[in-house]
C-alpha cells in the first residue's frame, strides 16, 4: 500500500486505545455539508409557522406591559422585533419614552370595540363636513374623523408601502393607527387591499427583523430563516440551499462579506481584461484602438494605417533603420508612465496567482462531489462481501471532512488576496507587519492544503478490492487525516480572527465561525394549534370585517397580565404537531413583492 502521509511530524496518528478523536469523526452526521441537530440555533419559518413565530414575541410584550396586540406590534416593528432592545429602552428610559418614540398612545378608558365619537354628530376637520357619529372613528390619540377620510388615508398609505406604521391624519400627531380599525374600514371598500395590509403586518416579522431573513433560493422556496445568536453565520435552509445569513450570498467563510462582494465583482467584470490590455497592448495615437505587437521591431502599424513607436506610443512615419525610427527619438526616461505599466503588470500577476488557486480548489470540490456516488457504490460492495468489517461510516465521514476542508481552502485565497493587498488594509498595517502576518497565514494555508490533498488521494483508493487488513490500515489513515484537517481548519480560523482581523476593522470584516460538523441545517419551527375555542377564535374570520368572499384574520383583542392567553401557550406541547391548513390564510409562500407581481 502507498504511503499516505509522509513523516509522522506532518500529522499525528491515533491508535486503537485513543478512542476520543476517532469517535469525534465516526459519530459525525452522515449528511453531506450540513445536517439538522437537536441543539440547532437556526429555525426555518414556513407560511404555517410564521403566525406562531410572530405571536411568540407579541405575547411576551403584551404580558409584560399589559398591552393590546396592535400596541405590542407597533412597539416591536419600531424596535425591529428586537425584544431585548425594547426591554433595555424600557429599563433605561421608562415606559413613557418607550411609548412616545414608537407612536403608541395607550388609553385605558377607551374600549377597543366602541370607537364612536361621543357626540351625536361630528365635524370632520379633513373634509369639513358634519357626519353622524356612527360614520366617524376616534383613534387612541383622541382624534376623530369621518370613516370616508380615514379609509382614503389608509388606502393611500397601503399603496405607498407604509402599511406597518400608518400615522394619524391630524397635524403633527405621531400616533400609529389601530390595525383593527384599518382592517375593518379598508375591507369594506377594497378587500384585496385589506388582505395586502394583513400580509404586510405578518411579513414585518421577517422584513423588519434583523435576525430573520428570507431564504434567497430561486425559485423561492417560501421559507424564512431565524437565527438565535449571531447574525454573522452560515446556514442551510430545509430546501437545501446554503448561504451567508449576513449578506444572503453563497457561503464564503473565511472571507468577510465585503471581501466576497469585491472578489465576485472582480471575477465577473472586465477589470482584469482591462489590466491585460494595459500590460500587453498600446493605444493607436490616431484611432485609439489597442494594438498588440507581434514582432520584434518597435515601429508598429495600426489597422487604420497609422504608424507609431511601441516604446513611447507617439505617432511616427514609416521610415526606419535597424537602430532608430526616422525623425523620432524617445530615449528620455518617463517615470510616471513606466510606474503605471509596472504596477498594472504586478497587480495582474498577483490576481492571477490567487484566482488560479481559488479556481483549482473550486474545480476540485466539484469533482470530489462526483466522487461521492463512487464511494457509496464501493461501500455497498464492501458491505455485501463475506467479511468481519461491516461499518464503513468512516469513509463517508472522511468524505464530508474533505468537502468542508476543501471549501475552506478554496475561500482562503480570496481572503488572502484582500488581507495582504493594498485595497482594504493599506493604511492599517506597516509593510513589516503585513509580511509577518502573511507568512504566518500562508504557513497554515500550506499545511491545510497538503493534508487536504492527502485525504483526497486516500479516499480515491479502491478499498472494495482490498483485504481486511489493508482496509483497517486505510481506515486509520482516513481518521487521522480527518482529525488533522479539522484541527488545521480550526487553527486557520483562530489565526484569522485573532491575529489578522483582531486588531483591524472587525465591525466591517466579521467572518462566520468555523463549525467542525459543517454548516448547520436549520430545524423547522414547530407550530402550536390550541384546541380551545377561545384560542381558535383568533384564526376564524370576523363577521364584521369580512366582505366579498375575502377572509381577514381576526387577530386583535385586549390582553392584560391576567389574560388566559398565557394558559394557552403553556398547554402547547413543545413537540412538533401536525400542521393544519387553516381556511382563509392567504399565500405566504413567497415575499409580498413577488405576490403583487403575480
Amino acid at each position: 500500500m502507498e504511503d499516505y502521509g509522509g513523516s509522522d511530524d506532518e500529522y499525528c496518528y491515533y491508535d486503537d486505545d485513543q478512542e476520543e478523536p476517532m469517535d469525534g469523526i465516526e459519530n459525525e452526521d452522515s449528511d453531506v455539508l450540513g445536517s439538522a441537530r437537536k441543539d440547532s440555533t437556526t429555525k426555518v419559518i414556513t407560511k404555517e409557522s410564521l403566525f406562531d413565530a410572530q405571536r411568540e414575541d407579541l405575547r411576551r410584550v403584551m404580558e409584560l406591559l399589559s398591552l393590546r396586540e396592535h400596541h405590542a406590534r407597533t412597539l416591536l416593528i419600531y424596535y425591529r422585533w428586537d425584544v431585548e432592545k425594547l426591554l433595555s429602552v424600557l429599563v433605561e428610559k421608562g415606559k413613557a419614552y418607550l411609548y412616545s418614540n414608537a407612536g403608541v398612545m395607550v388609553d385605558d378608558h377607551l374600549n377597543s370595540n366602541i370607537r364612536r365619537c361621543s357626540s351625536s354628530s361630528v365635524s370632520c376637520e379633513i373634509c369639513m363636513e358634519d357626519v353622524p357619529a356612527d360614520n366617524a372613528t376616534r383613534m387612541d390619540c383622541g382624534h376623530c374623523f369621518c370613516n370616508d377620510c380615514w379609509t382614503g388615508h389608509f388606502i393611500v398609505k397601503i399603496n405607498e408601502g407604509q402599511s406597518r406604521r400608518i400615522r394619524c391624519m391630524a397635524h403633527k400627531c405621531h400616533a400609529i393607527c389601530d390595525e383593527a380599525v384599518v382592517r375593518n374600514l379598508v375591507s369594506k371598500r377594497h378587500p384585496d387591499l385589506a388582505e395586502k395590509f394583513e400580509r404586510f403586518l405578518l411579513e414585518s416579522y421577517i422584513e423588519d427583523n434583523k435576525m430573520v431573513k428570507w431564504c434567497p433560493s430561486a425559485p423561492h422556496c417560501g421559507n424564512a430563516i431565524r437565527v438565535e445568536e449571531d447574525e454573522v453565520c452560515e446556514v442551510q435552509c430545509s430546501c437545501g440551499l446554503q448561504f451567508c445569513f449576513s449578506c444572503l450570498s453563497s457561503t464564503h467563510s473565511p472571507c468577510s462579506c465585503l471581501m466576497w462582494e469585491l472578489w465576485i465583482k472582480k471575477c465577473r467584470d472586465e477589470s482584469e481584461t482591462v489590466n491585460w490590455i494595459t500590460v500587453h497592448t498600446k493605444p493607436c495615437p490616431k484611432c485609439h484602438k489597442p494594438v498588440e505587437k507581434n514582432g520584434g521591431c518597435n515601429l508598429v502599424a495600426c489597422v487604420c494605417g497609422q504608424a507609431f513607436c511601441w516604446l513611447c506610443g507617439g505617432a511616427t512615419g514609416r521610415d526606419h533603420t535597424w537602430s532608430s525610427i526616422a525623425g523620432h527619438s524617445c530615449g528620455r526616461y518617463k517615470e510616471d508612465a513606466e510606474k503605471k505599466t509596472e504596477r498594472a503588470k504586478r497587480d495582474l500577476y498577483r490576481y492571477m496567482h490567487y484566482h488560479n488557486r481559488y479556481k483549482a480548489h473550486t474545480d476540485s470540490f466539484k469533482l470530489e462531489n462526483n466522487l461521492e456516488e463512487t464511494i457509496k457504490g464501493r461501500v455497498t460492495i464492501s458491505e455485501q462481501r463475506e467479511s468481519a468489517l461491516r461499518d464503513f461510516s468512516w469513509v463517508i465521514n472522511g468524505l464530508n471532512r474533505l468537502f468542508r476542508s476543501r471549501r475552506v481552502l478554496s475561500y482562503s485565497y480570496p481572503f488572502a488576496f484582500y488581507m495582504f493587498g493594498d485595497e482594504l488594509f493599506d493604511e492599517e498595517m506597516t509593510k513589516e507587519e503585513r509580511e509577518i502576518k502573511q507568512n504566518l497565514f500562508e504557513d497554515q494555508q500550506q499545511q491545510l492544503e497538503a493534508n487536504v490533498e492527502k485525504l483526497s488521494k486516500v479516499l480515491e483508493e479502491p478499498f472494495d478490492q482490498y483485504s481486511d487488513d489493508k482496509i483497517m490500515e486505510m481506515r486509520m489513515h482516513v481518521i487521522n487525516l480527518s482529525v488533522v484537517t479539522d484541527n488545521l481548519c480550526n487553527k486557520m480560523y483562530e489565526c484569522i480572527e485573532n491575529d489578522l482581523l483582531g486588531s483591524l476593522q472587525r465591525g466591517t470584516h466579521n467572518i462566520a465561525p468555523y463549525k467542525s460538523k459543517g454548516i448547520e441545517k436549520a430545524s423547522e419551527l414547530s407550530t402550536c394549534w390550541s384546541n380551545k375555542a377561545s384560542d381558535a377564535s383568533n384564526y376564524l374570520p370576523s363577521d364584521d370585517i369580512s366582505s366579498g368572499g375575502t377572509t381577514i384574520l381576526k387577530r386583535d383583542r385586549p390582553s392584560g397580565s391576567g389574560s388566559s392567553s398565557n394558559d394557552n401557550i403553556n398547554e402547547c406541547s413543545l413537540s412538533k404537531r401536525t400542521r393544519k391548513e387553516v381556511s382563509g390564510f392567504f399565500d405566504l409562500n413567497m415575499p409580498a413583492e413577488v405576490i403583487d407581481r403575480n
